[in-house]
C-alpha cells in the first residue's frame, strides 16, 4: 500500500515525541505504552502490551505492581539507542518465573546497579530504560498485570518545569529516534529478500542486539504473494513452551491492522491437527481453511513466528501454492 510508509512515519514522530518530549525525565519515571494498534515498531507483537520508561544508573528504582493472570510477563534493564544506532542491548532480566510473588499477586521489584536482596533488577552503568513485555494468550479472558515505577527517594519532590532547552532536546531526540528506527527496520526488511516466503531461524544475536526478549527464539523473513496465491507454513512439531505465535507484517515491520483483521495465531487460537501440528495459511482472499492469516490488502511485507520459553526451536515448512492448488491438495 503507497501510503502506508507516510503514516508510518507519522507514527513513528508520536512514539518519538511521546518518548523523548513527555515521558523522558528519569528523575520521575512512567511505563507507558508507546507500541500499540496505532503506534507500531520493529514486529510489534499483537499478543503484547509493551511498556516503558527512561532511567537514569546513577539513581535507584523501585516497580510495584499486582501480577494479573497474563501468560508472560518479563522486565527488561536496556541500553536503548535506537536514536543513534538502532542497538538495545539488555543489561539486566527478569520474567515472572524468577519473581517471588505474594499470596495476593503483588511484587516488588528494586532497580540499581548494587545487587539487592529479593527481586533485583539489574542495570549497568549505561542502563537508561526499562522495558516490560505483558505477552497474552486470550485476552478476553487474562487480566494485564499493573505496574508502577518510581525512583526512590523522589516522594517529596516535583519536576522541574519545561524550558526552552528541554524542548529543543525533546524534538531533537523524537527526529533522531524517527530517522534510526526507520532506517533500521527498512535496512533489516530488505535483508529478508534472499529467504522470501521461506521463514528460517534469525539471527538471535541480532534480535537481542536491537531488544529482543531473551526467552524468545525468532524466525524472520519477507512474504510476497500474488492475487490468486497463497503461502502456506507448516509447524510439524510443536515443542514445549511457554507459548508460540506468528504474526503478518508490512514492509516496514509494522503488525498489520489486528483490530479488524486475522493477522495473528497463537498457541492458545490455533487450530492443530490431528497429529498435533499446525499448519497457517496467509491469503488475500479466504480460503476455507483454518488458521487463515489475511493480508489486508498488502501484497509483500515481513513475517515472524517466535517460540516462546521453549525446550527446542523447531524448524518450518513453507510452499506458495495458487489458490487452486490449495483448495485441491490442503482442503
Amino acid at each position: 500500500m503507497r501510503l502506508s510508509p507516510y503514516r508510518y512515519l507519522t507514527r513513528l514522530l508520536r512514539g518519538g515525541l511521546e518518548s523523548f518530549l513527555e515521558h523522558n525525565d528519569p528523575m520521575f519515571p512512567h511505563l507507558r505504552c508507546g507500541c500499540h494498534e496505532t503506534i507500531k515498531l520493529g514486529v510489534d507483537n499483537p499478543d503484547n502490551r509493551y511498556e516503558s520508561a527512561r532511567i537514569n544508573p546513577e539513581y535507584d528504582y523501585r516497580i510495584t505492581g499486582s501480577r494479573g493472570s497474563v501468560d508472560y510477563l518479563g522486565f527488561s534493564a536496556i541500553i536503548n539507542k535506537y536514536a543513534s544506532g538502532g542497538s538495545m542491548e539488555t543489561t539486566g532480566f527478569l520474567d515472572s518465573g524468577d519473581i517471588q510473588i505474594e499470596d495476593d499477586g503483588s511484587f516488588e521489584i528494586i532497580v540499581s546497579q548494587k545487587e539487592q536482596e529479593g527481586n533485583w533488577l539489574r542495570m549497568s552503568p549505561d542502563t537508561n530504560a526499562i522495558n516490560v513485555r505483558q505477552t497474552f494468550q486470550d485476552r478476553i479472558n487474562e487480566t494485564a498485570a499493573k505496574l508502577k515505577i518510581e525512583r526512590i527517594g523522589s516522594e517529596s519532590h516535583r519536576p522541574e518545569p519545561l524550558t526552552a532547552e528541554k524542548l529543543e532536546q525533546g524534538l531533537n531526540g523524537a527526529v533522531r529516534f524517527l530517522q534510526g528506527a526507520a532506517n533500521m527496520f527498512e535496512n533489516w526488511s530488505e535483508s529478508f529478500l534472499p529467504t522470501l516466503n521461506t521463514l528460517p531461524p534469525a539471527d538471535q544475536e541480532y534480535c537481542q542486539f536491537i531488544g529482543g526478549d531473551p526467552n524468545i527464539y525468532y524466525f524472520h523473513s519477507a512474504w510476497q504473494l500474488e492475487d490468486d496465491e497463497v503461502l502456506v507454513i507448516e509447524a510439524p512439531e510443536i515443542p514445549q513452551c511457554q507459548t508460540w505465535n506468528f504474526q503478518l507484517d508490512n514492509w516496514w515491520m509494522e503488525s498489520l491492522d489486528y483490530r479488524h483483521h486475522n493477522i495473528h495465531v497463537n498457541k492458545h487460537t490455533a487450530h492443530y491437527e490431528p497429529d498435533g501440528s499446525v499448519r497457517l495459511v496467509i491469503s488475500h482472499t479466504d480460503p476455507g481453511a483454518p488458521n487463515w492469516i489475511e493480508t489486508a490488502g498488502h501484497n509483500i511485507g515481513t513475517m515472524c513466528w517466535r517460540w516462546i520459553a521453549a525446550d527446542h526451536h523447531p524448524e518450518l515448512k513453507t510452499r506458495v501454492l495458487k489458490l487452486t492448488e490449495l483448495k485441491e491438495t490442503c482442503l
